[in-house]
């Protein structure tokens, strides 16, 4: 198998419709039977389990009745025999599918004995629990006894390993619609699920790592795998090439910034400087003339200007290669008059904020390589929905705003999502320090500026995304999330953008 295949399969989301039909695929090919691919998950979970916590003795295993409960018999049966005191708390009466009858009676057969939820021991806290209740199929908020279980097993304060998916995230959309395991680890099994990296899904996975379970890029073959991925490190890097030895300023675009109503200044110059620390060869800046001195004084390399009419904007547009529009624009008279100017100069656009908020519900004719990068709730007045129904559901969002206003659509949050018309991909990289004001005021100039430096405007977002997000994790590494604000980004941009 080739690397590069290796490397697309390594990346790949799926369905759980896909993912199940490539276990299909791998019981066909290997002529063996579900039960021994359930025998080879259980074996993978227990390996991985005892690696991380090796000083682990007690374990509680949590089964559901269905193929996953099923794994985790085989993780119990695998713990027992090799001398770990298991807990086993069987949740539900079903008595779930074939090979999930088979895993349980092997576990009986070892002398594996379980209990229900109340009468669970409660005199040995576990040093490890392995959440084996709801696998990928679960679509719907978990009740009952097994919401009791799931926040049973989030109360007990000991490292929590889920199989596959954290029981009550649903792993096509990345949703939470009611209780959910918070796991330390996730193992996922055969393929990544397209809902464990965006979304509420950041905040329940921990840290997540792929089994196959010996599935390759060969298996997926005739499997419509969706056109949903990972953002991949090398194909940016490839996209971030060395500079010409001849280079000059005019090879590497210019950038206008438009924005920075009254009061609104930050926003515009956070984006302008960004542009630049992103290697634009010229940005621009056009904003109220109340910032012009704060302008020069915080990034003189800026050529700013003050607008006060469409006017006094054309020969800035003239100019630019990329035009930025919308932080600090203000939703007033201003903003719509340089919105509606920047729009007729038929420029190549990034559109942020309140340039945003201002084309919500317009009939407005946009270029067709427009880059939006909306938030959540920035997103929700674009479609005319509500912020919650956008979260409970990312990937169709962000494909709903591709649709409606064509060109690349970013939605910004926990697992940033670019879409253009026929793919999707997320970024894995980011923290929760970058929730913060200004952040997507950065993000919005480095993809101007790589947009201006000649890459087509789908690799501009995806390779800005991953930029600005790696930046964020640099910059978190150094002084800790709480407290991070945009700036530090700046000293972080260097390095990522010169790997």
């Amino acid at each position: 198998m080739n690397t590069a295949g290796h490397d697309h399969f390594r990346h790949s989301l799926h369905s759980v419709e896909s993912v199940r039909a490539l276990e299909r695929v791998l019981v066909q090919a290997r002529g063996i039977n579900t039960c021994d691919l359930m025998e080879q998950a259980g074996h993978a979970v227990f390996e991985r389990a005892r690696a991380n916590w090796p000083d682990a003795r007690r374990w509680c295993v949590v089964c559901g009745s269905g193929n996953n409960g099923g794994d985790g018999y085989v993780v119990a049966r695998l713990a027992r025999v090799q001398g770990f005191d298991v807990t086993l708390i069987r949740v539900g009466e079903s008595q779930g599918p074939a090979e999930a009858r088979a895993a349980r009676a092997g576990y009986a057969a070892c002398g594996g004995s379980e209990t229900s939820l109340r009468l669970a021991r409660t005199d040995a806290m576990p040093e490890l629990i392995i959440d084996a209740l709801f696998g990928i199929g679960l679509d719907r908020a978990v009740s009952g006894e097994s919401a009791q279980a799931i926040d049973w097993i989030n109360e007990r304060g000991c490292p929590v390993l889920s199989i596959d998916v954290p029981s009550g995230l649903n792993a096509d959309t990345g949703a939470t619609p009611g209780a959910c395991v918070r796991a330390l680890m996730t193992l996922t099994l055969v393929a990544w699920k397209r809902g464990q990296f965006t979304g509420r899904a950041r905040a329940f996975t921990g840290v997540l790592q792929l089994d196959p379970l010996g599935a390759d890029v060969d298996d997926v073959h005739g499997i419509e795998a969706g056109s949903e991925r990972l953002i991949a490190a090398s194909e940016v890097r490839a996209l971030l090439r060395p500079r010409a030895r001849d280079a000059h300023k005019g090879d590497h675009g210019h950038v206008l910034v438009v924005g920075g109503d009254q009061g609104m200044g930050g926003a515009t110059l956070l984006a302008a400087e960004s542009a630049l620390r992103s290697g634009a060869g010229w940005v621009s800046l056009a904003t109220r003339a109340e910032h012009l001195s704060a302008s020069l004084a915080r990034c003189p390399e800026v050529m700013v200007r003050a607008v006060l009419t469409p006017l006094d904007l054309q020969p800035m547009l003239a100019r630019a290669d990329v035009v930025l529009l919308g932080p600090g624009l203000g939703q007033g008279d201003w903003g719509r008059q340089l919105l509606l100017a920047v729009l007729a100069s038929g420029k190549p656009l990034v559109l942020d904020a309140d340039a945003l908020n201002l084309i919500a519900g317009e009939v407005l004719s946009l270029p067709t390589d427009t880059i939006l990068t909306p938030h959540p709730g920035e997103a929700a007045r674009l479609l005319g929905t509500t912020t919650a129904l956008v979260e409970h559901d990312r990937i169709a969002a962000v494909r709903n705003l591709q649709t409606r206003y064509s060109g690349i659509a970013v939605l910004k949050g926990a697992g940033t999502l670019i879409c253009d018309a026929m793919h999707v991909e997320i970024c894995d990289r980011g923290n929760p320090g970058m929730a913060s004001a200004g952040m997507g005021d950065v993000l919005a100039g480095i993809v101007a500026a790589l947009r201006a430096q000649g890459l087509s405007a789908f690799d501009a977002a995806r390779a800005g995304v991953f930029v600005h997000a790696s930046a964020g994790d640099l910059a978190a590494g150094k002084q800790g999330e709480r407290g991070l604000v945009a700036r530090d980004l700046m000293a972080q941009l260097a390095p990522v953008l010169n790997p």
